[in-house]
């Protein structure tokens, strides 16, 4: 297995971990562990994709890389002072 193979089963796995842990009440989806564990598992996944690269396959983890760091921005400006 090449490193960026690696590194990408690596995001893999944390995401559906993460998901796991929210589908059964495990983790709230909204905790900023799984918003920012989503964003570090696709931007893992973007590393692989950057070697192999695939359109839809980097559309989507950048979508999911965004929508992950807009809700982690979100919950950390919710609770500043």
């Amino acid at each position: 297995m090449a490193w960026h193979e690696l590194i990408g089963g690596v995001g893999v796995a944390l995401i559906l971990l993460l998901n796991f842990l929210v589908q059964s009440s495990r983790l709230a989806a909204h905790r900023p562990a799984c918003t920012l564990g989503n964003a570090i598992g696709s931007a893992a996944i973007l590393v692989s994709l950057s070697v192999n690269f695939n359109p839809p396959a980097a559309l989507v983890e950048i979508a999911w890389l965004a929508i992950s760091l807009y809700g982690f921005a979100r919950h950390s400006l919710r609770r500043s002072p």
